[in-house]
C-alpha cells in the first residue's frame, strides 16, 4: 500500500519540480529561492500589481504564487518576457495548463503562471477567460515589439505623423483665420446692434461691455476648438509607434468616449426634445389663433362680452401667459435632465427665491389686474391720485405713468393707486373732455350775481373751455369774511398736458374780467367793522355784466 501511494504522488511531485526548474531557469539573478508551499491569499486591490510591456498592460496579478506577491510577479513576468524577446527567433505563444494554473509559454519558455486567485472573482471572471484575455494582449504586444525593430515600419509611421502634423497646422491656421474674420463682423455687427438699444438718448446697456463679453465668448470658443485640434493631434501622432501607441489609444479612447458619449446622449434625449418642442409649437399655435380675436377688439373698440379696448391688452398677456407656462410644464418632464438631482435641485431653488422675493410682485400685479378690470382708470383720462395730478400716458401691470401739465412724467406702483383716492375729471364729461375748476373768494360787498357773470364771461373767453356744457358757478361757502365761488367748466384736451395750460389761462382771463369791470379779487380782512354797513342795495344787485351791459 505504501508503494501505491508513492507511485501516485510522484507525477504531481515531478511537475512541481518542473515548474520550480522553469522558475528558477528565467528567473533574473540574485532572485530569492520561492518556498516549497504555495500561498493562495488573495490580497486586496492595492496590492495588485501589472505586467506592462511597450507600455501597454498584459495582465493584472493579484493572488500570491509560491510565496512571491503580485508585485515581485509582475517584475519577473516583465523581465522574462524583456529577455525571450530580446533573443528573437520564435516568438509563438502557447499556454500549459497545470495544478497550479495555466503556464503563459513565449517560444517554448515560461513567461509568467496564472492562477484561479489571479480572475477577477467581483466581475464574475474565469482562469479561462482571463487566460484568452492575456494571451490576446500579449500577442498584440510581441507584434508591436517585432514592429519597433523593423527600420520600414518605423519610417512609414514617422512619415504619417509628418503628414498628420502638416494637416493638424494647417486646420489651425484656417482656425486661426476663421476667428479673426467671424470676430471682426460678429464685432461690428453687435456694436450696430448695442446702439440701438437705447431709451430717451440713453444707453440701456454699455456697448464696451457687451463687446467684451462677446469678444470673451469668440475667444473661449476659439481655444476650445484649438485644444480639441491640438489633442486629436496628439492622440495621432502617439499612435504610429509601437512604443507610445498605447498613450495615443488612450487619448484616442477618451476623445472617443466622450463624444460618444455626447451622440448617446442627444440620441437619447431626441425623441423627448421632439415630444417638447411639439408642446410648444402647440402653444405657439394656440397664441396664434387668438391672436387676430385680440387684434379686432383693440383696433375696431367693439366689445366681446366683458372684452374691450381697456381689457384687451391684459387679457392678451395673461392669456398668453398661462398657454406658456402650460406648455413649459407639459414639456418639464421630456427636457433633457429634467430626472437629474440637479434638476431638481434648482427647481427647488428657483421655487423658493420666487416665494420669498415675488411677494411684492405678485401684488402690484394684483392690483393692476383690478385697476384694468374694474375700469377705474384709462389711459388719455385726467386724474388726481393723492398729491399728484396729471393725463393717464400708460396703464401696466404694475404701474401707471402720469404726465403732468408741468413736463413732468411720474410712474406710481399700482398697490399704491388702489389703497388711495382717485379723482377722475374725465368721467364727468361726455366724450373726450374733462372737468375743471378753481375757487375765488369775494367780498359780501360785491353782489353774488356779478362775482358768478363775472366767472362765467370768463371762462368763455378761455380757449379749450367748452361752451356746452356751459360753465357753472357754485358758492361752496358762507365763510366768515368772504363767500367762495367754484367755477366748474369742461375742457377738450388736445395732447396729454392741456389741463395746466387750460387752468392757467382761465386764470388769467379771471383777473382780466375782474379789472376790466372794477371788482376786485380781495377778501376783506379786518379787525373792526366799518362804520357803514357792507350791505349791497337792490339797485346794484345786477350790475355789469350781470345786467348784461359792458363797462
Amino acid at each position: 500500500m505504501g508503494r501505491l501511494r508513492l507511485f501516485a504522488v510522484m507525477p504531481r511531485l515531478m511537475l512541481f519540480s518542473f515548474v520550480m526548474a522553469l522558475s528558477v531557469t528565467v528567473a533574473p539573478a540574485g532572485a530569492a529561492e520561492p518556498s516549497s508551499r504555495t500561498i493562495t491569499a488573495t490580497p486586496t486591490e492595492d496590492e495588485s500589481a501589472d505586467l506592462v510591456l511597450l507600455n501597454r498592460p498584459v495582465v493584472r496579478f493579484r493572488g500570491s504564487l509560491l510565496g512571491a506577491t503580485p508585485q515581485q510577479r509582475a517584475r519577473r513576468g516583465e523581465n522574462n518576457l524583456a529577455e525571450l524577446l530580446q533573443r528573437g527567433g520564435d516568438d509563438t505563444v502557447s499556454i500549459r495548463p497545470t495544478e497550479l494554473g495555466n503556464i503563459v509559454l513565449v517560444g517554448g519558455q515560461m513567461a509568467f503562471v496564472l492562477t484561479e486567485d489571479d480572475a477577477d472573482r467581483l466581475a464574475g471572471q474565469t482562469l479561462a477567460a482571463l487566460t484568452d484575455a492575456t494571451v490576446a494582449r500579449l500577442r498584440r504586444v510581441i507584434a508591436e515589439s517585432r514592429e519597433s525593430r523593423d527600420s520600414e515600419a518605423l519610417l512609414k509611421g514617422l512619415s504619417l505623423a509628418v503628414l498628420e502634423s502638416a494637416v493638424a497646422l494647417a486646420l489651425l491656421a484656417g482656425l486661426t483665420r476663421l476667428h479673426r474674420w467671424v470676430g471682426a463682423h460678429l464685432l461690428a455687427a453687435v456694436s450696430r446692434q448695442a446702439e440701438r438699444l437705447t431709451l430717451a438718448g440713453t444707453e440701456l446697456i454699455r456697448r464696451d461691455r457687451v463687446l467684451a463679453i462677446v469678444r470673451r465668448l469668440v475667444s473661449a470658443l476659439y481655444g476650445l476648438l484649438f485644444a480639441v485640434l491640438v489633442y486629436a493631434w496628439l492622440g495621432q501622432v502617439l499612435a504610429r509607434f509601437p512604443y507610445t501607441r498605447a498613450w495615443g489609444e488612450r487619448l484616442n479612447g477618451y476623445f472617443l468616449g466622450i463624444a460618444a458619449g455626447f451622440a448617446d446622449g442627444i440620441l437619447t434625449t431626441l425623441p423627448n426634445l421632439l415630444v417638447a418642442a411639439l408642446m410648444f409649437l402647440l402653444a405657439r399655435g394656440v397664441v396664434g389663433l387668438l391672436k387676430p380675436l385680440f387684434d379686432h377688439v383693440s383696433s375696431s373698440g367693439n366689445h366681446i362680452g366683458w372684452l374691450d379696448r381697456d381689457t384687451v391688452e391684459p387679457t392678451r398677456k395673461i392669456a398668453n401667459l398661462m398657454i406658456w407656462v402650460f406648455a413649459l410644464v407639459m414639456a418639464y418632464p421630456y427636457l433633457p435632465g429634467a430626472q437629474t438631482e440637479a434638476f431638481k435641485g434648482m427647481s427647488v431653488l428657483i421655487g423658493l427665491m420666487v416665494s420669498l422675493g415675488a411677494s411684492s410682485i405678485v401684488g402690484q400685479g394684483a392690483s393692476g389686474l383690478i385697476l384694468m378690470y374694474s375700469r377705474t382708470l384709462r389711459s388719455g383720462e385726467y386724474v388726481r391720485i393723492g398729491e399728484h395730478e396729471g393725463t393717464i400716458v400708460a396703464l401696466n401691470l404694475f404701474t401707471t405713468r402720469l404726465r403732468t401739465g408741468r413736463g413732468a412724467e411720474i410712474t406710481l406702483p399700482n398697490s399704491l393707486i388702489v389703497g388711495s383716492a382717485t379723482h377722475n375729471y374725465s368721467r364727468t364729461a361726455d366724450g373726450a373732455s374733462f372737468a375743471l375748476d378753481t375757487t375765488v373768494s369775494i367780498g359780501y360787498d360785491t353782489p353774488w350775481r356779478q362775482v358768478e357773470a363775472l366767472l362765467v364771461e370768463a371762462a368763455l373767453r378761455t380757449p379749450g373751455v367748452l361752451r356746452q356744457p356751459a360753465p357753472r358757478v357754485f358758492q361752496t361757502a358762507l365763510s366768515d369774511f368772504y363767500p367762495e365761488y367754484c367755477l366748474v367748466v369742461q375742457a377738450s384736451p388736445s395732447g396729454p398736458s392741456p389741463r395746466a395750460e387750460v387752468l392757467s389761462h382761465l386764470h388769467a382771463h379771471i383777473q382780466d374780467v375782474f379789472n376790466e369791470y372794477g371788482v376786485q379779487i380781495m377778501s376783506p380782512h379786518y379787525i373792526d367793522d366799518p362804520a357803514s354797513a357792507k350791505l349791497v342795495p337792490r339797485t346794484r344787485w345786477a350790475p355789469p355784466p350781470a345786467s348784461g351791459s359792458g363797462p
